[in-house]
């Protein structure tokens, strides 16, 4: 009972400080707090342990949970890095300016969808691109005559393709990370079963795209971009890197780093900007001085990050807390039956969006669901390669349809739009709907390194 009283302020908690605009920490410090005080009676009771004891049992669960982090924790502080670095470049600028060039009426929304694809992908990041990409494309519909819901709809579908299936994607590397399996190797699972939702998207989006022609694009905001930035072809470097390394079987964390240095390289060489001042940017963020700029790049740095990784810090230490005292066994042996009942997908996905609307976040409903699953899935016939794709196509795409989740909230609230855009959201549900009926036929072959075990 203490554990559903605490379950229920935990979730009053966040959505407190989702209302009020509060940082997400506060409620997750909450969280642990609770945990951590019905684990140490779990412990003194079951275990006999003194409380001093038990807390250093607690804490060194916590930690040995949150050392197996410490990729993704580096990998997402040196995200920070590149998007400061790409802003300050003009890459991300380049990739805007010429894409509009190329946009002709009948294909801005297609235009809008691949754009944002192809910049989540290379960055890993949806809140980034969203940030970025998806305002400059917001402010063209409007300006244009397009529906907002339905140009918001495109973007959320082209952001969290990125998110999903990129190398670099934070929760890609979270994935991989707490489920142990290799990042490249989900990667080309993820485009494997993502290949028939992706291009049921690209058709629909085209018909909407016809159907729904821009009337005229902005030459103020293009002019703009020519008077601060040289619009050099060598901003697209970076990104060439981004996407070409990883091909070549070089590490994510260098291919971002070597990306980093080449945009500081052209921020010195073409913008002509200071060391100092690019050093301070990537820490602290770009942050233009003109209003029309900044309301368009302004963000990224190192610092941006900061939340982000406390959040997933206090997070894992959830996981440590759970494994340790067993708090969840009761509800593991219903998982296994509704495994073996409905199969391993179809309980994967109730659980990610029941995950996901309970606590509003999509690293921990990623954690969580990994903590109930494993023992299932291994139990039913799975293995670990299956539980990471299987998240991949259900908890890390689903939560960007939970109107209250951060996932959703906060893209939606740079496009200045509300929630009636999930609907044209295409991507986002047709990943699970499509894997959902397509897992036993066409993905159950056991390739060496990469099998996904028939079954669902």
């Amino acid at each position: 009972m203490s554990l559903v009283i605490a379950f229920i302020i935990f979730i009053a908690s966040m959505i407190f400080m989702l209302i009020t605009g509060h940082s997400m920490v506060w409620a997750l410090l909450i969280g642990l707090l609770l945990f951590t005080g019905i684990g140490l009676k779990q412990l003194m009771e079951k275990e006999s342990l003194s409380a001093g004891k038990g807390i250093k049992e607690l804490s060194s669960s916590s930690w040995g949970s949150i050392r197996d982090s410490l990729i993704v924790i580096e990998v997402m502080l040196i995200i920070g890095l590149i998007t400061a670095a790409w802003r300050i470049s003009g890459t991300i600028t380049i990739f805007v300016y010429y894409g509009m060039k190329v946009i002709v009426p009948p294909l801005f929304l297609i235009i809008a969808f691949l754009l944002s694809c192809l910049l989540s992908y290379a960055l890993g990041t949806s809140f980034g691109v969203a940030g970025t990409v998806g305002v400059i494309f917001m402010a063209l519909a409007r300006s244009g005559g397009v529906d907002p819901l339905l140009t918001a709809g495109v973007l959320m579908s082209g952001i969290y393709f990125g998110d999903r299936a990129s190398p670099v994607s934070s929760s890609a590397n979270m994935v991989a990370g707490i489920t142990k399996t290799e990042i490249l190797t989900n990667v080309k699972l993820m485009m494997k079963t993502g290949i028939l939702p992706l291009a049921i998207t690209f058709v629909a989006y085209c018909v909407l795209s016809v159907l729904n022609p821009i009337s005229h694009v902005d030459s103020a905001l293009m002019e703009t971009f020519r008077e601060e930035f040289t619009l050099s072809p060598w901003g697209f470097l970076p990104a060439i890197l981004m996407l070409a390394l990883p091909l070549l079987k070089v590490g994510v964390i260098w291919a971002i780093l070597i990306s980093v240095v080449a945009s500081g390289v052209i921020a010195f060489a073409v913008e002509h900007i200071p060391v100092l001042e690019i050093c301070k940017v990537l820490i602290f963020g770009y942050h233009p001085t003109g209003e029309g700029l900044s309301a368009i790049l302004d963000g990224g740095g190192l610092v941006s990050m900061i939340e982000i990784v406390i959040i997933l810090i206090i997070s894992c230490a959830y996981s440590g807390i759970f494994n340790r005292t067993g708090m969840l066994e009761g509800l593991l042996s219903r998982i296994t039956k509704c495994c073996r009942k409905i199969g391993r997908f179809a309980t994967a996905l109730i659980l990610g969006l029941a995950s996901s609307i309970l606590f509003c976040n999509q690293t921990i409903a990623t954690l969580m669901c990994n903590d109930l699953l494993t023992k299932p899935f291994l139990d039913t016939g799975g293995n670990q390669q299956e539980l990471a794709i299987d998240i991949e196509n259900s908890t890390i795409v689903v939560v960007g349809l939970v109107p209250w989740a951060i996932a959703c909230s906060v893209p939606l609230t740079f496009f200045g739009v509300g929630y009636g855009a999930l609907p044209w959201s295409c991507y986002l549900y047709l990943v699970p709907l499509c894997y959902l009926f397509t897992k036993k036929r066409w993905f159950a072959d056991k390739a060496p390194g990469a099998a996904i075990p028939s079954g669902q």
